[in-house]
């Protein structure tokens, strides 16, 4: 398996209120890469907790946005509460993607399924979205995102994940680090204290993770955040080895 652990791979925009396909994300080779390994008329599963109706619009999005990118398919599904038992047949299919949506929610959902030891007969291309790329780690940092999870004494900040990487990844920095929640600033008042004795990694829009052969690379730009401090470990169009 290979997995591209991103923090949003584009694929659509927002006309009008609402969303018309478009080719997915070309940042930090993230497309040229895929094309390397994607199969013809790859068969696709996607898996999401959200609701239906944004399941089907994601659905729909994707099948038209990934031929638009070169990338051809001969079929795409999407297991959610409607069909879990899809999750039963993931050996078939040649592309995995692990969309976003809540992460305490998906989170559920994945063990509900039981999608860490279905990932044991999965040999494709695995895709991440944000919090699917959130939820592909050992432990999880359920970063507090809905007003009131982060004063909640019962709100679990750290959950177990898949355990396809030991990284804990924070996807949409550029949009996040200068929120507020719950009257604090989500970084340095609520991640940045959760940071002591752990590394979290931050990823920009068009920044991703591959995960391959025990390998992991980050392409473009990331930000380290450890024991209360960040600074930036990669810059857009470029790579490093973790």
């Amino acid at each position: 398996m290979i997995a591209y652990l991103t923090s949003h791979i584009g694929g659509s925009y927002k006309q009008n209120g609402t969303r018309i396909p478009t080719q997915l994300n070309t940042e930090n080779g993230l497309l040229d890469s895929l094309k390397k390994h994607w199969k013809d008329n790859a068969k696709v599963l996607i898996i999401s907790a959200d609701d239906i109706e944004t399941n089907d619009s994601i659905l729909r999005i994707f099948t038209a946005s990934f031929p638009m990118s070169g990338l051809a398919i001969g079929q795409m599904c999407i297991c959610d509460k409607r069909d879990e038992k899809l999750v039963d047949e993931i050996a078939d299919y040649d592309v995995l993607i692990l969309a976003g949506g809540h992460v305490p929610t998906q989170n559920k959902f994945f063990k509900r399924i039981r999608l860490k030891e279905r990932l044991n007969d999965f040999d494709g291309i695995l895709i991440g979205i944000s919090a699917g790329t959130m939820n592909s780690a050992e432990v999880v940092y359920a970063q507090p995102e809905l007003e009131g999870e982060s004063i909640d004494k019962e709100y679990e900040r750290f959950l177990s994940g898949l355990g396809i990487t030991k990284l804990m990844i924070l996807p949409h920095y550029q949009d996040l680090k200068d929120d507020i929640l719950d009257g604090q600033r989500l970084f340095e008042d609520i991640t940045y204290p959760d940071s002591h004795g752990r590394e979290f990694y931050a990823l920009e829009d068009g920044s991703y993770f591959v995960v391959e052969n025990k390998t992991t690379t980050l392409f473009g730009a990331a930000y380290l955040i450890k024991d209360g401090n960040i600074k930036q470990i990669c810059e857009k169009d470029n790579m490093i080895r973790m």
